[in-house]
């Protein structure tokens, strides 16, 4: 004999068919159907009030949330989304506390995140797993114009197909974006001119962060450059990361993304029409959005420029009268007992200064870097091993990490 089959519906409606039959009194038919008399009563009231329909199950939601928003909140955290496409929910609660400062209450930055949500205003990324922290003597920017940082974001592609090379500068600790400025060529005079014009508007840092490219480094002695050489003769501390290492430059990385969302998916049409991006960009980010790091402030309310102004001319190659001074050529060679010892190309025009510091051992700086100890039995020059360019006195006056 096959088993019967059956299923929750045909159990229900074959028990309201019995009581409306009467054949058997209610407490009975509930016995027998193994459920209490209250659940008996309640199908039966749903069948006389809904028919066959009324004995499907019914949504557990609640009918009423109490602490839902009103529309009219609803309203203003979508349109908030709809001027700042980019925004999310901690950034959306900041511009609804500014657009109504009489409002009684605000929604919770959840519930504003749960709505984005709902409205498929977000996506979802994928969580990434966190690099270990590395330890390099980089200095910490715990002040304004302490340290910059200097990269280029990235070459992509105008609707035209030009090749467009944003140089980007943002103050470390305001997080306020200096320069973002499309170049031709990732050369020294061009790369040069962008920072002759944000040094006068903004004045001269301590220290300026960059990765190992072109032409912030070379191969050269201590990787100096042409630019580097000039930071130096300002006064300003050339550090950089360590090859692979761009979570050591992790803030200014993190601005290359909001850069690209805003200003370059997709890209612009025409160089012309991307730079105007770039600087409508420049004007939101540094005083219209609001950053977690600073108390939701945005970088313009924190910044201040800088009070080493940029010089007319470059101040003098100076140094102390114990130390032998000569004059770098520009095959990068220096003359030495009748010895012609290779320094590096960077330095052409410029004078070293050396520091007898053994016997048979000279330390060579240049101002006040210290690029490395010339050995005078094998007249070679061993490269300083402190890493980044910082061997020598830092001018910045902010603390080290350790």
């Amino acid at each position: 004999m096959a088993w019967k089959e059956t299923c929750v519906m045909d159990e229900r409606i074959q028990f309201i068919s019995e009581v409306l039959r009467g054949d058997y009194p209610m407490f009975e038919l509930c016995t027998a159907y193994h459920i209490s008399r209250k659940t008996g009563y309640k199908w039966l009231g749903r069948y006389a009030a809904h028919g066959a329909a009324g004995l499907h199950d019914l949504s557990r939601a609640p009918h009423h949330h109490p602490q839902s928003i009103c529309e009219s909140v609803r309203s203003a955290i979508l349109s908030v989304k709809q001027d700042h496409p980019h925004f999310g929910p901690q950034k959306i609660d900041y511009q609804l506390r500014k657009r109504y400062p009489k409002w009684i209450s605000y929604p919770a930055i959840s519930t504003i995140g749960l709505l984005l949500k709902k409205e498929g205003l977000v996506c979802c990324r994928r969580r990434r797993r966190h690099a270990s922290p590395t330890q390099p003597p980089l200095t910490q920017g715990f002040a304004p114009n302490a340290v910059w940082a200097v990269d280029f974001k990235g070459h992509f592609s105008t609707g035209d197909g030009q090749r467009c090379n944003p140089l980007t500068v943002s103050d470390q600790c305001c997080r306020y974006l200096l320069c973002c400025r499309h170049v031709n060529r990732m050369s020294y005079d061009l790369v040069k001119m962008q920072f002759e014009r944000v040094f006068r508007d903004y004045g001269l840092p301590w220290v300026i962060r960059s990765d190992n490219g072109t032409p912030f480094s070379s191969h050269g002695l201590c990787g100096l450059s042409r630019l580097s050489v000039w930071w130096i003769r300002l006064g300003i501390c050339p550090e950089r990361i360590e090859p692979g290492h761009p979570d050591q430059n992790g803030r200014h990385e993190r601005m290359h993304l909001t850069l690209k969302q805003y200003t370059a998916s997709p890209p612009a049409a025409t160089l012309r029409l991307q730079q105007e991006r770039f600087d409508t960009f420049i004007q939101e980010y540094n005083y219209e959005r609001p950053h977690e790091a600073l108390d939701m402030q945005p970088p313009g309310s924190v910044y201040v420029e800088s009070l080493r102004r940029f010089p007319s001319r470059l101040p003098e190659v100076e140094y102390d009268s114990e130390l032998l001074v000569r004059k770098v050529k520009q095959s990068g060679e220096i003359l030495l007992g009748g010895r012609a010892i290779y320094v590096t190309e960077s330095l052409g025009g410029e004078y070293v200064g050396l520091e007898s510091i053994e016997e048979d051992r000279s330390r060579i700086w240049y101002c006040r870097h210290a690029l490395g100890e010339l050995d005078h039995k094998h007249w070679k020059i061993i490269p300083a091993k402190i890493y980044p360019l910082s061997a020598g006195v830092n001018p910045c006056p902010v603390p080290k990490s350790t």
